[in-house]
């Protein structure tokens, strides 16, 4: 069942072929370079980039793959959450897509198919915990299966990405910074008194990491030694020796360490609400940090559970990843009409499938 995906959420547009499972071919076309200009991504601007390059993404992946477009079975388009205007633009896309083709159309939760995109390289096993770790969102969930996910903690304010973006702008590292913070991190041994853990003093599972960055950014601006005078390129961020590396170093390594240790307390809580599970799967765009991926490795061992990561390559956003997710859904009888909708962050995905629908079948 051969499955295309569609990803326009926020600032990269993809597009993926997967089929019974297995990556066929991607393309993805990413706008850092255009949102670096300003330290973050600008809605307006990001829809625009994702109508004028979808088109070009989804030829060059037919050129490439030697498939028409008649020969695909579903299209699978993340419809939330993310940036409206962004999101309706793949889903305007996979619509008349289907319209052409008579493809069957599947909308798929954004969310969801980042915590099943380790599915493209190795099995997963139900019923699991699931930690999304992302610019946006930061959740846990108790995952049964593909299509059922009971979420145990959400984000309140600034999910742990945001926040890494947010301490990245204050010291003057380009667009996105969480991956500098990640690699300097690495030059130094952490400071475990230096910042707070975010919203760990109680018993909750929700995340708060708002008061964390506000800390960090604080002792930053205190110290402005550790800030670049202009924006920060690659070979500048290379170029910092002696004191100031070491300086720096210390902090970003600090920052990494409060953020891991919250997630690990939050984690610890959810597996223990969760019940009996046999892996945790740890996806999204933080699931690249090198630290929160050691921490939740020893949480897993710990817990004698299966740790289930992405490939570096699926932590961000990414087609395959809603190939994947909507080709289960297929698999499963699911699929949606025209009259989908496109979901914005800060409402809930329904889940309005249509079990069994199948449109009438090529000729």
């Amino acid at each position: 069942m051969l499955t295309l995906g569609i990803e326009t959420s926020c600032d990269e547009t993809a597009v993926a072929l997967v089929d019974d499972g297995r990556l066929i071919g991607e393309k993805l076309a990413t706008q850092v370079d255009v949102h670096t200009l300003f330290g973050g991504v600008v809605p307006e601007i990001a829809s625009r980039e994702h109508l004028r390059v979808l088109p070009r993404l989804f030829k060059e992946l037919m050129a490439e793959t030697g498939i028409s477009p008649n020969d695909i079975d579903n299209i699978a388009v993340a419809r939330g959450p993310g940036l409206l205007g962004s999101l309706l633009v793949g889903v305007s896309f996979a619509k008349g897509l289907c319209l052409s083709t008579n493809a069957s159309l599947i909308g798929v939760n954004h969310l969801w198919a980042h915590l099943l995109a380790p599915g493209l390289l190795t099995e997963l096993e139900f019923p699991a915990l699931g930690l999304l770790v992302s610019g946006g969102h930061t959740h846990t969930y108790r995952i049964t299966s593909p299509f059922q996910f009971k979420l145990l903690g959400r984000t309140l304010d600034d999910a742990a990405g945001e926040a890494f973006d947010k301490v990245a702008k204050v010291l003057n590292f380009p667009y996105p910074g969480g991956q500098f913070i990640d690699m300097l991190g690495q030059d130094s041994e952490p400071d475990t008194k230096l910042f707070p853990r975010g919203y760990v003093d109680n018993p909750s599972m929700d995340f708060s990491f708002s008061g964390m960055k506000t800390a960090v950014s604080t002792y930053i601006l205190a110290h402005p030694e550790l800030i670049f005078d202009t924006m920060a390129s690659l070979e500048d961020i290379n170029a910092l020796a002696g004191e100031k590396r070491a300086a720096v170093s210390k902090v970003c390594a600090s920052f990494n360490w409060s953020v891991a240790d919250t997630l690990r307390i939050k984690v610890e809580r959810a597996l223990e609400k969760a019940g009996n599970v046999k892996s945790l799967i740890v996806a999204g765009g933080v699931a690249a940090n090198s630290m929160v991926r050691e921490t939740m490795a020893d949480v897993a061992s710990a817990k004698g559970l299966k740790m289930t990561l992405p490939d570096l390559a699926l932590c961000t956003d990414n087609g395959a990843m809603i190939a994947y997710a909507g080709g289960l859904l297929a698999e499963a009888g699911y699929s949606h009409t025209l009259d989908l909708e496109a979901i914005p962050r800060g409402q809930v995905i329904p889940l309005d499938w249509v079990v069994d629908y199948n449109p009438e079948k090529r000729q």
